[in-house]
């Protein structure tokens, strides 16, 4: 049977919810957010999951990294783009967006978002610095050049 997850993840623990093909819910729990216990969950409640879905946000790009090592069918979407369905909820909160989440990937309304690497992000992390780094010694140098003509 086929099985579509939904995670909403948070810095200490991830909502899941498992749906079916029907887009009824079959399983829900919280674990904490570490790709291990998700990857755990995922494989004991929904061995059938033809797609696990996460929102962009701070701990994304680690997280669907490590789950696609792992043998997950991970998709990240843009979280503007789930907010716009989430908002239609009821009651907020992160057990009602990981079902939202998981109706999402069972229907196939959204928009996948490419993720870098860790290693692209790596690369941008020493550009940035350099460039601030650049502009730090630019700035530097401006200063003791006004300082020069002053006197």
């Amino acid at each position: 049977m086929e099985h579509y997850v939904g995670l909403d993840v948070s810095l200490k623990q991830t909502s899941i919810c498992v749906v079916n093909q029907a887009g009824s819910i079959v399983r829900e729990g919280v674990v904490d957010s570490d790709p291990e216990a998700i990857a755990a969950f995922v494989r004991s409640k929904a061995p059938g999951a033809v797609r696990i879905g996460l929102e962009t946000g701070p701990t994304a790009t680690w997280l669907w990294t490590e789950l696609k090592q792992l043998g997950l069918p991970v998709i990240c979407i843009d979280a503007r783009h789930a907010k716009a369905v989430l908002k239609m909820q009821i009651n907020k909160s992160d057990r009602n967006d990981a079902a939202g989440i998981a109706r999402i990937m069972q229907t196939g309304w959204f928009k996948e978002v490419r993720v870098k690497d860790l290693d692209s992000h790596s690369v941008r992390a020493l550009l940035a610095s350099r460039a601030s780094r650049s502009s730090v010694i630019s700035r530097t140098r401006s200063a003791d050049c006004s300082r020069t003509s002053v006197s």
